[in-house]
């Protein structure tokens, strides 16, 4: 009786440690399971970070683009604005101070200087009208002087060659240089990144003068 009732007791510890040692590795396959499981998202989240990151940068460096290319077409619609409400005559004092004020709407944009050029044309009174530069000042580099030579030959749209007309022109370029391509030490931009440096702005405006018929400057 002692031997047969020995064997079943032995038999249910032999099986209730083998049930204990089937639910350890139960429990240590899903803490491993869990533990892949982190790692996946790991990984998972190096890939798309990147593309994340990519994603936020071309998002604000394209707004920040669109934003100077207003302002590009700003700077020559005001000052040419300025200049045409001179009464009669004005000086390169005048109109470089107009220039720093056209400048100065760029800001706080300062990784490339703008060009601004003002220029009076003179269309004679002809058959065939001849379009002629009156006086010119320009802005470039951050550095004011002469523009086109007075007398010079330029052009206007067709529509705006009228006999004896005045008309003021101002023309402000940039060359949009991205935060991704600037460099402080403003060194050549080489690889993939040179593609987008440099990306030309540029707009051009008309105007007549205000005050009087014609705008006058001697000393341009």
């Amino acid at each position: 009786m002692t031997d047969a009732t020995a064997k079943p007791q032995g038999l249910r510890m032999n099986a209730l440690e083998f049930g204990k040692s089937a639910l350890a590795r139960a429990r240590r396959a899903v803490s491993r399971f869990a533990a892949d499981g982190r790692g996946v998202a790991a990984v998972e989240f190096a890939f798309i970070a990147p593309v994340l990151l990519s994603l936020y940068f071309v998002t604000m460096e394209v707004s920040q683009a669109i934003e100077i290319n207003k302002k590009v077409g700003r700077v020559a619609s005001m000052t040419a604005d300025l200049v045409t409400q001179q009464s009669g005559s004005t000086n390169p004092t005048e109109l470089d101070a107009i220039l720093r004020i056209g400048e100065s709407i760029l800001q706080p944009y300062n990784r490339s200087n703008a060009t601004i050029t003002i220029t009076a044309i003179q269309i004679t009174d002809e058959a065939s009208p001849k379009v002629l530069v009156a006086w010119s000042r320009k802005l470039q580099g951050g550095t004011t002087g002469a523009g086109a030579a007075k007398g010079s030959v330029t052009t206007v749209p067709e529509k705006l060659k009228i006999r004896n007309t005045f008309l003021v022109r101002v023309e402000s370029d940039l060359a949009y240089k991205p935060v991704i391509t600037w460099t402080a030490d403003q060194k050549q931009v080489l690889g993939l990144a040179a593609a987008f440096d440099g990306i030309a702005m540029k707009e051009s405006y008309y105007l007549r003068a205000r005050m009087t018929s014609t705008i006058d400057c001697k000393t341009c």
